[in-house]
Formats: C-alpha cells, sequence, structure tokens
C-alpha cells in the first residue's frame, strides 16, 4: 500500500507493488489528510531489490524507487521514524508486514518494528490479518500483543463500525438464518 501512496506523492516507485484501483483513493486521502493537517507516515527510505526473491540485489534509497528496483522493505530512517511516533501511542492497530518479511533480506522493517512495539508497557496492540500474525510468530513476539486476528479486512471493517456477518448472525434475534432467512 505504501507505494501507491508514495506515488500519488508524485515518487518514481520503479517495479513496486502497485494498486491501480487504489492510486485515486490514495490521492485523496492525502489531500484530505494534508487540508485538516494530519500526517499520513509514509516511508522516507526503502529497501529495494531488483527482482522479488532472496537472492537479489539490493540497496537502501530514499523515497524515489529507480526503473528496474521493486521497494521490499522500509529503511532504517523509516524504522525510526516509525518507532518515534509509535512509543507515545497507547493504542496501535497494525494490518499489514512492512515488508516482505518471508525473505530475510527484506524482514528487518516488519521485525524491529515488532518487537518494537511488543517491548512497549501499557500499550493496547491490535494485529490484523494472516501475514501480519504470521510475521508476529516469526518474531517470536505473538504472546506480547493484546490481541491477533487472522481477518485483517474483517478486522478493520469492524474497527470502522461495519457489521461483520458472524457477529450479526448472533446477535439476531429472530432465529432466521443470515444466508437466506430461513428460522
Amino acid at each position: 500500500m505504501a507505494y501507491t501512496f508514495l506515488k500519488a506523492k508524485g515518487k518514481t516507485i520503479g517495479n513496486s507493488k502497485f494498486d491501480k484501483d487504489g492510486f485515486d483513493t490514495a490521492k485523496a486521502a492525502l489531500e484530505k489528510a494534508a487540508k485538516k493537517n494530519i500526517p499520513i507516515l509514509l516511508p522516507v527510505d526503502n529497501v529495494i531489490g531488483d527482482k522479488f526473491d532472496a537472492a537479489a540485489n539490493t540497496k537502501v534509497v530514499g523515497e524515489d524507487i529507480p526503473d528496474g528496483w521493486m521497494g521490499l522493505d522500509i529503511g532504517p530512517k523509516t524504522i525510526k521514524l516509525f518507532e518515534d511516533k509509535l512509543k507515545s501511542a497507547r493504542t496501535i492497530v497494525w494490518n499489514g508486514p512492512l515488508g516482505v518479511f518471508e525473505m530475510d533480506k527484506f524482514a528487518k522493517g516488519t521485525e524491529e518494528v515488532a518487537k518494537f512495539i511488543a517491548g512497549l508497557k501499557g500499550v493496547t496492540s491490535v494485529i490484523g490479518g494472516g501475514d501480519t500474525a504470521a510475521a508476529m510468530s516469526k518474531f517470536k513476539v505473538e504472546d506480547k500483543m493484546t490481541h491477533i486476528s487472522t481477518g485483517g479486512g474483517a478486522s478493520l471493517e469492524y474497527l470502522e463500525g461495519r457489521g461483520l456477518p458472524g457477529i450479526d448472525a448472533l446477535n439476531d434475534k429472530s432465529g432466521s438464518c443470515c444466508c437466506c432467512g430461513k428460522k
């Protein structure tokens, strides 16, 4: 998602993952946040690779990613930026790894931020999504998080106040099936 937002900011993203359908939404979110003076934290540096492979050549660059390269993790300045912002948080909702944590070369951002959050005292940490849950397990911090859900999108929808089919069915006192309406 970060590279869609960076592209919406006018940055070059090389061959990084890009959500064409989400571009306009990202651009609108950045514009709305700017008008309201609300910061949206995006990577200020990136670990890039020349291919999506554990054996890729890598380097650290700023916000702009050259053609032929792809962003695969956040860089050290971004790790520090994120940790500086998180240290004063009382509630943290995290959905989605910060890099391709399955490849050790691109796992440092996710690992360091996960361990940082795990070490915070008095913080409610909600982890959403199967990939993020897997990362917490890989870095052995799952027992230090308040809640982990494999339903990332569903978790976010629940926090938005949208109904979830399973919970709606439990709350339905009519005795009707949530799928077909039969009693």
